[in-house]
């Protein structure tokens, strides 16, 4: 009784409430401080945290730099186009958004989980499809609410005009992959998933140069992951351009090549400057289209280009080697001038009969009723194997083997491609001692003479040596890109006696009687050049026919060269009949498109006889004997382009 006394005093309860009373006014003390540390001190960080839910700053990409010829003719451009992005978010409702999105663009499981892997590793958006069909992105903006999570905007589209035909001079782009992102030509400040980049070709030689810079664009999102629109609250950042890119390339020429060169059969053509080495064209058949690449290729495409025997994707034109055949005699006779063993009117002490008895063995020469005394010209345009046996010999081994490797023959051009063969060709004795265990013998000095043997070049190589030719003796290495500095390469130390002595040589190959004059005789102009007949694996075996060169230069007669052009037909057999027409025929739409004159498919004196009466501008240009009857020119052209 005395407790509950105690307990309901009133001075008790008058205690017990002013406790009460403190403690609410802590506790309300408390709530106050941190209602105002929310709403007053701490507002912006919640603002911004629940803007963060809503708002997302997403990357406008930049359009590349434009690509341009010579004559300021497109090669390269954008056009608008659309993508398909989605967002981080949960995985398993991602994933079932990418699983629905499958119904209406390509999207395999595998697929599905490498993008998942993507938002995994890098905690941003992902491109789905950077080329999405007008089709394909009307149906998921006709189903958007099936898609939460994912945006469709439209970007710049990359765009190649040339097509199949400058494939391989462009390249092509795509997506940045997670290795490239690694290499340090992609730095941080610039590239992020998603951006596009140079792959191959010129796209990737000058992708510093071509790629622009990223914008910046703040997106509000709804509660179900739909974008509403652009957030009000912040501007948004243009994108930078790449910068354009001018070419020393011809688009025109490209172009007319890749008509030209014969349908079903594989090859290269270049063709240079003898000015100042720029490339006019460099072609490789057969080719692809560039375009297949934009916006990332389909299976069934890349499958059929790397399974495709004839290889589309591979670069003949720089990464091609071939022996050069006799289109390298120039080299051999360019060396021996440059080292004085011979003389241009001098002639060789054993005559060409058809072979030639060295080191017991007999040595064929390709025309087996021979050619008697040659001088040095005469010799280049017959192509004997006699002379060139026995110049060979004169120049000795180890003196051809420094003086080739001085040019460059086992050393790449160092032309403007992110990839270039080195020509393969003994720098020294070693080289048969490591691959084929012996010591050689003066005897190897016959087969590189006339361009067999351990010597395989690009075609891009033999071009810039024939612009040697074509100039002073010297050759700068070859370049793409107009405007970049590019410095002698090498010099042939050559009269200019000497120099005319082997351009007399490559005038005879075309002359009339020479092993190229049907398939390379021009109305206006005048091309010398030099045939070649390379062997290959399988020719050697009865399994297939030679491949087939040509290598000169043209102009209008009496002045000096303005293209130099090499062409190579793998299997073709006969330089004078396949590879010497593309050759005359580049060179002659070259030529006249510089001076505005009108180009006419029949351009050779072969298409004219083949299809008509020998033309008036032939009996004009060459002495009346050589323009006999249709019948006998026919019979003849078919005969006599069969040389080495």
């Amino acid at each position: 009784m005395e407790s509950e006394v105690r307990i309901y005093h009133p001075l008790a309860l008058r205690r017990r409430a002013k406790d009460l009373v403190f403690a609410t006014g802590v506790v309300l003390a408390t709530l106050i401080i941190a209602f105002f540390r929310l709403q007053v001190l701490q507002s912006d960080d919640w603002v911004l945290r629940a803007s963060s839910n809503r708002v997302r700053v997403l990357p406008v990409p930049a359009p590349r730099g434009t690509i341009y010829d010579r004559n300021g003719i497109i090669i390269a451009d954008n056009v608008p186009g659309y993508s398909i992005t989605v967002l981080p978010g949960p995985v398993d409702s991602v994933r079932a958004t990418l699983t629905r999105m499958s119904e209406h663009i390509e999207l395999s499981d595998l697929q599905i989980e490498r993008i998942l892997a993507q938002l995994r590793r890098f905690g941003r958006e992902v491109v789905i499809d950077s080329d999405a069909d007008f089709d394909v992105v009307s149906k998921i903006e006709e189903r958007r609410a099936e898609f939460p999570g994912v945006y469709i905007d439209m970007r710049p589209r990359r765009r190649y005009n040339l097509g199949a035909s400058g494939a391989h001079v462009t390249g092509y782009v795509g997506e940045i992959t997670a290795d490239e992102l690694e290499m340090e030509m992609f730095p941080d400040s610039v590239y992020s998933p998603g951006v596009i980049v140079g792959k191959i070709g010129v796209e990737r030689q000058y992708e510093s140069l071509l790629q622009g810079r990223q914008g910046v664009r703040w997106v509000e999102f709804d509660a179900r992951g739909r974008i509403v629109g652009d957030f009000a609250g912040v501007e948004r950042t243009a994108p930078v351009e790449g910068k354009d890119l001018h070419l020393n390339l011809d688009s025109g020429l490209q172009q007319w090549i890749h008509r030209i060169f014969p349908d079903s059969m594989s090859g290269a053509v270049v063709a240079l400057d003898p000015k100042d080495g720029g490339v006019l064209a460099l072609y490789s058949a057969p080719g692809y289209d560039p375009n297949a690449f934009v916006g990332g290729i389909d299976t069934e495409t890349w499958a059929g280009l790397n399974e495709n025997d004839q290889k589309p994707l591979f670069n003949r034109s720089v990464l091609g080697l071939y022996a050069p055949a006799s289109t390298w005699k120039l080299a051999s006779a360019g060396i021996a001038l440059d080292a004085g063993v011979v003389t241009p009117d001098e002639v060789m002490p054993d005559p060409c009969e058809g072979q030639w008895y060295w080191g017991n063995r007999f040595w064929g020469c390709w025309d087996r009723q021979g050619h008697g005394y040659n001088t040095l010209a005469e010799a280049i345009g017959n192509s004997c194997d006699v002379y060139f046996y026995q110049l060979g010999l004169r120049l000795g081994l180890q003196r051809l083997l420094d003086r080739s490797t001085d040019i460059g023959f086992s050393q790449q051009c160092g032309v403007d491609l992110p990839q270039e063969s080195s020509g393969i060709f003994p720098e020294g004795p070693q080289f048969w001692q490591e691959l084929y265990g012996y010591r050689p013998t003066e005897g190897e000095a016959l087969n590189l003479a006339i361009g067999q043997g351990p010597n395989s070049q690009t075609p891009l190589k033999m071009a810039q040596f024939y612009v040697a030719l074509a100039r002073n003796g010297s050759a700068p290495a070859p370049v793409i890109a107009k405007g970049v500095a590019s410095s002698e390469d090498w010099q042939l130390d050559l009269a200019p006696e000497h120099l005319e002595s082997l351009q007399e040589g490559l005038r005879m190959v075309t002359a009339p009687g020479g092993t190229a004059h049907f398939g390379t005789a021009l109305e206006h102009w005048e091309v010398i050049g030099k045939t070649g007949t390379g062997q290959n694996p399988l020719s050697v075996r009865g399994l297939a026919q030679d491949h087939a060169w040509f290598a000169g230069m043209a102009g209008p007669p009496g002045e000096p060269p303005e293209i130099v052009l090499v062409a190579i037909v793998e299997y073709g057999e006969s330089g004078g009949q396949v590879a010497a027409p593309i050759v005359a025929k580049a060179a002659d739409y070259y030529l006249r498109s510089k001076r505005g004159m009108p180009i006419d498919t029949i351009q050779t004196y072969r298409e004219h006889i083949l299809s008509g009466p020998v033309p008036q501008w032939y009996r004009d240009r060459f002495p009346r004997g050589f323009a006999i009857e249709v019948e006998e020119q026919t019979t003849l052209a078919a005969a006599v382009e069969g040389g080495s």
